[in-house]
């Protein structure tokens, strides 16, 4: 099966590269056929790195690839220890590249107006209410108004029901965020997690905001969802300088 990118649709700078992967074009089987990037989720190894090496002739360098735990630790790529333990990684280096895996949680993708510094970042419902996002936009250390994200792939708004834990969560850092959550039954919620993540963006004063339309859940033909499936692949949304 021919291999699907969806291009990054953002007025980066030209010297920011980037791109996000759906299911397809790789080499895996059922259930977590076919691009599946994640070397964590139960499928072959030789599979996943094998997965991994088709998209070598797209990167300039091997992806600092994360061990992701739904945390707020953020590491710099060009100094990153093999496989480290976080869930956003910046760049300031020419080819070094960024990325995060996801599967129904929101890949946010950052980059700043000079074309300096970029960052992936892997924000699941616990990193975006713990403030992976305000991490993230800290160690890239550049006046936050001159940064622009991209929000990739994630499970939609009439797909994601969560509980008033992760309702309170939210709310606990800003009552404006019960905008997001609309109640359904027995003290459930469905939860818009484009939305969470553009209020937590607005709040530190970055206001050019893309992407958020794209539905891990629904769209079984292009993309994973963990939620759906239950066993499945990772997708991988990756960014570098030129």
């Amino acid at each position: 099966m021919k291999r699907e990118l969806i291009p990054v649709d953002w007025p980066a700078p030209a010297n920011v590269r980037s791109l996000q992967t759906t299911r397809t074009g790789g080499f895996s089987v059922a259930p977590y056929d076919s691009l599946n990037l994640g070397d964590h989720v139960g499928d072959d190894a030789l599979t996943v790195t094998r997965n991994r090496q088709s998209l070598n002739d797209i990167l300039p360098s091997e992806p600092v690839w994360l061990e992701q735990v739904h945390g707020v630790e953020v590491v710099v790529a060009e100094t990153a220890s093999c496989k480290p333990c976080a869930d956003a990684c910046i760049s300031r280096t020419k080819n070094a590249v960024c990325v995060t895996m996801t599967a129904d949680c929101l890949p946010v993708l950052l980059c700043d107006q000079a074309g300096t510094v970029v960052a992936a970042a892997h924000a699941g419902w616990r990193g975006l209410a713990d403030g992976v996002i305000e991490a993230t936009v800290k160690a890239m250390n550049v006046a936050p108004g001159s940064l622009m994200a991209w929000l990739g792939p994630a499970i939609g708004s009439q797909a994601f029901q969560v509980g008033e834990d992760v309702r309170d969560a939210f709310l606990s850092h800003d009552a404006k965020a019960s905008a997001a959550f609309t109640s359904t039954a027995s003290n459930k919620y469905l939860a818009d997690i484009y939305q969470l993540a553009r209020q937590r963006l607005n709040a530190l004063g970055i206001t050019q905001l893309y992407g958020g339309g794209l539905c891990t859940y629904t769209d079984q033909k292009r993309f994973f969802s963990f939620r759906r499936d239950g066993a499945t692949g990772r997708m991988a949304s990756l960014i570098w300088l030129a």
